[in-house]
């Protein structure tokens, strides 16, 4: 009789069972709760090889509105020879998110790490002014209107403020900043073009009050087409409240948006998500939020299990935190 109403039970307890939840390894999406509070996504950094290992690819597509490329955009990834570019990988992840509806952050162009050895190698203005548009150029508009927003420069900025020393700030000054704007705004005119940098994490921070906030409102003035902040947000345990109060010091620059754009907290410390979260929802201007990486084990910094899932893609206390706050 036991083995009789087992067998007939199976069925609807089969039925009862929510569908998506061994895919997606959460009971709720926070992107679509974060855009139901007015939010244009919450995403992930990812690439072709982590979409295809083990669940990434099901709990980004359930659980998560935007990917940024990891590493298959950076120059030494797309042009390590010159004029040879490596369209593979990052084709991959651009069909992979246009066919499912995500939000693309292209990451990104003007960066003194992960450069393709012979750009450092590069010496006279003309020369560089030159690699600079045409790289720009290529690849944006290979993908014109498939990338919502690029991180056009990233890491500039020294942590008192001052410009780091590059190939770039080296041979062309300050002027590399307006190049690779202007260059950017002709090769996509659709394109939200950022400037990015990690530890803008405190408002009163160096980093951020003398050399983010003030260059970026003297080159805004100046007519340099500069549409958004990207603070990254690699955290340690403890500082999310900092950085939800730097949000709002980044959002009065007179850009059109921020966001925070490559988060993790070392940790588990879920008071710092919500405090992140809760600090974007607070500024109008505050579009989004990537996390770095999918599961801890995943990682470019594991030791301190940052992110929102764990080792077995199980949602862990900070991605259900994340979701009680958005309710």
């Amino acid at each position: 009789m036991k083995a009789g109403l087992i067998t007939l039970l199976a069925p609807l307890a089969t039925m009862a069972m929510p569908a998506n939840v061994e895919p997606r390894q959460a009971t709720e999406s926070i992107d679509k709760l974060f855009k139901a509070k007015g939010k244009l996504y919450f995403g992930a950094c990812t690439d072709q090889g982590l979409l295809g290992r083990g669940k990434n690819a099901a709990i980004i597509e359930a659980n998560f509105g935007a990917v940024t490329p990891e590493n298959s955009m950076k120059w030494q990834s797309l042009q390590n020879q010159k004029g040879t570019y490596t369209w593979g990988q990052a084709d991959y992840l651009v069909n992979w998110a246009t066919e499912r509806n995500k939000t693309i952050r292209g990451h990104t162009f003007v960066w003194h790490s992960q450069l393709a050895s012979w750009v450092s190698n590069v010496r006279s203005k003309p020369d560089l002014t030159k690699v600079i548009e045409d790289h720009i150029n290529t690849v944006m508009k290979r993908y014109a209107g498939k990338i919502y927003g690029w991180d056009v420069i990233n890491e500039m900025f020294n942590e008192d403020g001052t410009l780091r020393q590059s190939v770039f700030s080296q041979v062309l000054g300050e002027d590399f900043v307006g190049l690779a704007f202007r260059t950017a705004r002709a090769a996509d005119p659709t394109a939200k073009l950022y400037i990015n940098d990690y530890n803008l994490d405190r408002p009163d921070h160096a980093k951020l009050t003398r050399g983010m906030v003030a260059n970026v409102k003297k080159w805004v003035a100046a007519g340099i087409p500069i549409d958004g902040i990207g603070t990254q947000g690699h955290l340690q345990s403890g500082q999310g409240a900092a950085l939800a109060q730097a949000i709002k010091a980044l959002a009065a620059v007179d850009v059109k948006e921020v966001a925070v754009t490559e988060l993790d907290i070392q940790n588990n410390n879920s008071n710092d998500y919500v405090a992140v979260v809760n600090g974007c929802l607070q500024e109008p201007k505050c579009v989004g939020i990537t996390v770095w990486g999918v599961r801890d084990q995943d990682s470019w910094r594991p030791q301190g299990n940052p992110l929102l899932f764990d080792t077995n893609y199980n949602a862990k206390a900070n991605y259900n935190a994340i979701v009680n706050a958005l309710k």
